[in-house]
């Protein structure tokens, strides 16, 4: 190198490789700093094969004390992707878990944290949010232009996201604490904003700190199956979160799902799920009369027809119920449908009712003994 006529970037016709870059990938990093000492090597040349720089190769194998020196040079770039997956040396880092390489690169003013691949449009938060890496997390969100919000192409997820699907409780936190986060941003596949998805999962933790943030809305519903997040909940058993979700003074606790246009109520007293029914009629602003759009069934019959006593009982507990509301396929009341069925105890706490009518009939008598309950299992 100290011969003047040596050509330093000389490319092999194989892979297309520098001196550089072969010096790179086997990790020799006194070779690296000798051949970097020449003004005029040039740093940034790709290879032929798959289109990584000195710097790209460097980041993705973690090899620090190499990115450092690479990195001295004023005249590298650090955004430069490769061809192949169009990763960045940041976010191959990000991929790879590589936090020392990833703080190395953060260093440097003209790096853009924001640069996603060009296959899959992941950003380096959103790899790191995605597997979990809380220190990547830490030190991307401590860039004030690191964009949070951004969603990657194939999904449309979020790093929030990515991360509440992966259940990283502490990679949620760091995140929630960026003030210019949206919590709200919902993927493209699915229509699930974070609180969602977290519900539907049952992540206590992670719902607890999503209904922390004041602009956390609690009644949106995904695109798939209409569901809010409490109907989400509801549907899978989730107690905890069910608990949870009902202690925001902004939900709306009678929002039914696009698809069946069940409530949660609806719901849970038609899978017989006692703790939960009790839970939604501590809410004065539950309505325990609204039937599905499907077969117009309410609560108290869903509950009757499936044999549930604990859930009946429960709903026969508030004043402000209609005991007497026929469905709209069969037009039988909750007590017909007890009778026939054979459900004594159901009966009697009907009874039970100084309002209940026991001489209603059926508006479908032929119908009648073709009956069947209309269970909707929205668990899938």
């Amino acid at each position: 190198m100290e011969r003047e006529e040596i050509d330093p970037n000389t490319q092999d016709t194989k892979y297309g490789r520098t001196l550089l870059q072969w010096a790179v990938e086997r990790g020799h990093q006194g070779v690296v700093k000798l051949l970097l000492e020449r003004r005029d090597i040039n740093p940034n040349t790709p290879d032929s094969e798959n289109g990584q720089t000195p710097l790209r190769c460097a980041a993705q194998q973690g090899y620090e004390g190499i990115v450092r020196l690479l990195l001295e040079r004023e005249d590298i770039n650090p955004n430069t992707p490769d061809t192949k997956s169009g990763q960045t040396p940041l976010v191959a880092a990000a991929i790879g878990g590589l936090e020392g390489v990833v703080g190395l690169l953060l260093k440097r003013k003209d790096l853009n944290p924001n640069t996603a691949d060009t296959v899959y449009g992941q950003t380096p938060l959103r790899c790191a949010a995605h597997h979990g890496y809380e220190g990547i997390v830490k030190v991307l969100l401590e860039r004030e232009d690191t964009n949070p919000n951004i969603q990657g192409l194939k999904c449309g997820r979020t790093p929030l996201l990515a991360a509440v699907i992966g259940g990283h409780e502490v990679v949620v936190g760091l995140r929630l604490k960026r003030k210019d986060l949206n919590p709200n941003t919902p993927d493209i596949e699915y229509g699930q904003t974070p609180l969602r998805c977290a519900a539907q999962q049952g992540y206590e933790e992670i719902v607890r700190l999503l209904l922390e943030r004041e602009d956390t809305n609690p009644n949106t519903l995904d695109t798939k199956s209409g569901q809010t997040a409490l109907l989400a909940a509801t549907a899978r058993g989730h107690e905890g979160v069910v608990g949870l979700l009902l202690q925001s003074k902004d939900l709306n606790p009678n929002t039914a799902d696009t698809v069946y246009g069940q409530t949660p109520l609806r719901y849970a007293a038609q899978q017989g799920y006692d703790e939960i029914v009790s839970l939604l009629l501590e809410r004065e602003d539950i309505n325990p009369n609204t039937p599905d759009a499907k077969s117009g069934q309410t609560p108290l019959l869903a509950a009757a027809a499936g044999g549930h006593e604990g859930a009946v009982g429960l709903l026969l507990k508030r004043k402000d119920l209609n005991p007497n509301t026929p469905d709209t396929k069969y037009g039988g009341i909750p007590l017909l449908w007890a009778t026939e069925r054979g459900y004594e105890g159901i009966v009697k706490l009907l009874l039970e009712r100084g309002d209940i009518n026991p001489n209603l009939q059926a508006t479908h008598m032929a119908e009648r003994h073709s009956w069947r309950p209309l269970r909707v299992d929205m668990k899938e």
